[in-house]
């Protein structure tokens, strides 16, 4: 297994995670608490030593291997093709952010001073997926490109599903930003596909063997 390809897939798997909790939110107004965690926690591992550690354990990103394994597929689900959709915006929103040196700076800044209310609070609270929600509306959402959400208008009228979304759509720009890093570009997921689903089965069962062991 090469390693670009085996980091390239985790990167894409914290994508794809965020993205499969964000359809979850929308349609269901709940999703792991656990998972979110993760994709919060992602946020603030800044100098990781490697691409495994900006989200814990392998076992943290079960669900994120199977739902890049599932949309890269050749499928009709439409809720697999709902989170493909996410996860190829939120690469796509990626690449004009890092053209933006500016807001990156800002990200960069507000990021590292909600590290006091994930110190304080936890991952999961809701006073940080507040401060994160506000820091994705105030500089992702800036962009002409936006990332239209679909599900059950019931559950994204409350306002704090509407802010997990912003959170999580937040991380997934994250996981996208560590997905170029390891090397990961768009003609990737063409040339590439059938590898990176292969690697996301096969760290799929690991994750899961992992958990029961």
């Amino acid at each position: 297994m090469s390693r670009t390809i085996h980091d390239q897939t985790l990167a894409l798997a914290g994508v794809f995670q965020a993205a499969a909790l964000v359809q979850q939110i929308a349609h269901q107004g709940q999703c792991s608490p656990s998972t979110y965690e993760t994709c919060v926690r992602s946020l603030f591992a800044t100098n990781p030593e490697s691409t495994l550690e900006v989200f814990g354990e392998l076992k943290d990103l079960r669900e994120g291997l199977n739902a890049l394994a599932n949309g890269l597929t050749e499928q009709n689900k439409k809720l697999d093709i709902e989170v493909l959709r996410y996860g190829l915006n939120l690469i796509q929103l990626e690449s004009k952010l890092n053209k933006r040196s500016d807001m990156l700076d800002i990200l960069s800044s507000r990021i590292d001073q909600a590290r006091h209310t994930a110190g304080h609070f936890g991952y999961g609270h809701s006073n940080l997926t507040s401060n994160l929600a506000s820091v994705y509306t105030d500089t992702i959402s800036t962009f002409k490109l936006r990332i239209q959400v679909t599900g059950d208008p019931n559950q994204l009228r409350v306002e704090e599903n509407a802010a997990k979304v912003r959170t999580l759509l937040l991380a997934g720009i994250r996981s996208a930003v560590l997905w170029r890093q390891t090397g990961g570009r768009r003609w990737n997921l063409i040339f590439n596909r059938k590898k990176i689903i292969e690697t996301a089965h096969a760290l799929a069962e690991q994750a899961n063997q992992s958990v029961y062991d």
